[in-house]
């Protein structure tokens, strides 16, 4: 198999059949916090494509070159913990400064990405898999845009359905875990491509 076909397939696999949010239920906690609206459901998208992509490279590179040489792998989750706290705190202070509308739209869900399970979960498959700097990129990035792209349709459902006649038992969260597990079980349809 040629490596723009592996890479095609892990990140059609990343984005789309093991959709983070929709398959492995990773990162619930901004993808129901901040999809109310489709401007800051993109805006976390943005940071997060950003925060998982260069974590998984910098990741990557650390295992390589810092964690197999020494032996001391067994360090990686609290290596990448800190690394991913790092690049959470640098997008922070960038968009406080470039962006303060949406640093404030964000508002405690952007510090919670250092603690989203998914930047710490794409980190730990891309050891587990022994996927190489240029795949972990690869997958880091998909998977983030899957993210992204899961986010922003359950916002824009959410816009939708502030229009639409809801019965008072289903108002509020009730009805936004049911359309994420019919938007679950739509991914699912997914899993025939690769």
């Amino acid at each position: 198999m040629s490596t723009l076909s592996q890479l095609l397939i892990i990140a059609i696999g990343s984005a789309l059949v093991n959709n983070v949010v929709l398959s492995q239920f990773l990162g619930l906690c901004p993808f129901l916090g901040v999809s109310k609206k489709v401007e800051t459901a993109s805006g976390m998208g943005a940071a997060v494509i950003f925060v998982i992509t260069l974590a998984s490279a910098v990741a990557a590179l650390i295992y390589k070159f810092i964690l197999t040489p020494l032996d001391i792998t067994y360090l990686q989750t609290i290596v990448f913990i800190l690394v991913i706290a790092a690049l959470v705190q640098f997008v922070e202070m960038f968009l406080k400064k470039a962006m303060p509308p949406l640093y404030e739209a964000l508002g405690v869900y952007l510090p919670l990405i250092t603690t989203n399970c998914a930047v710490l979960g794409v980190a730990l498959t891309n050891v587990s898999k022994s996927y190489s700097i240029l795949e972990s990129v690869i997958n880091g990035f998909a998977t983030a845009l899957g993210f992204t792209i899961s986010i922003i349709i359950l916002a824009g459902l959410r816009e939708k359905m502030e229009y639409n006649d809801v019965p008072k038992a289903f108002q509020g969260m009730p009805i936004v875990l049911i359309t994420a597990g019919l938007m679950a079980i739509a991914f699912c349809g997914f899993s025939g491509l690769i």
